[in-house]
């Protein structure tokens, strides 16, 4: 079983974007998932609220950060969306539940900037450095050819983490979202281009 976090103090970069389309792609290959949601908005679990029940299933998973517990046995992924803000105690008792945390991060210096003290933080926990827990970077809504793509390799390359991938900005998460669907519950020919951008993501996600 992999237990998967997306994690970033700051607000608004995409992490439950990133959450519930990595869910939809372990229930779209048959996998038992389960997502945990530990924002007060509870934005993930109430887009599982909206998933038709014909689409290939996701478990809500509660987790109770001052008693955390781990997931169901027999489970084979679990995803945990964070909160913004996160950090401190809280922010070591989720690393040390995961197997792989995920960094979504907007190539702005702004957004850098904000990110630079967590990812210092991540790179500095003992279970990192052993190897335990793999870290990696996904830029959102950016464009892979663009200097600020560039600016944002040449950040993350200094602090030794792999950028996955680039994610573009796109009004198709807003509409899939809206339905509780992912870029898994639709027609290929639909998302063609954003399907393209996560093979990378997936691959370095599916790797032991």
């Amino acid at each position: 079983m992999t237990v998967i976090v997306v994690a970033n103090p700051k607000g608004g970069v995409g992490k439950s974007t990133l959450s519930t389309n990595l869910a939809g792609y372990f229930a779209a290959q048959g996998e038992w998932v389960a997502l945990a949601d530990l924002d007060r908005q509870q934005s993930s679990h109430s887009w599982l609220d909206l998933r038709p029940a014909t689409l290939p299933p996701i478990e809500s998973w509660q987790v109770d950060l001052d008693h955390p517990a781990k997931p169901p046995k027999g489970l084979e992924h679990a995803v945990i969306d964070t909160p913004a803000g996160l950090h401190g105690n809280r922010l070591a008792t989720i690393v040390e539940l995961a197997d792989k945390v995920i960094v979504p991060l907007q190539p702005s210096m702004f957004d850098i900037l904000a990110t630079k003290d967590f990812l210092d933080r991540l790179a500095r926990e003992k279970a990192v450095r052993k190897g335990a827990i793999q870290v990696g970077v996904v830029g959102m809504r950016v464009d892979a050819r663009t200097r600020s793509a560039e600016q944002l390799q040449r950040f993350v390359e200094g602090l030794d983490l792999p950028v996955l991938g680039y994610l573009r900005d796109t009004q198709n998460y807003v509409q899939l979202a809206a339905h509780g669907l992912t870029l898994w519950d639709v027609a290929k020919s639909r998302v063609e281009k954003d399907l393209d951008q996560w093979r990378s993501i997936l691959e370095w996600v599916d790797r032991k």
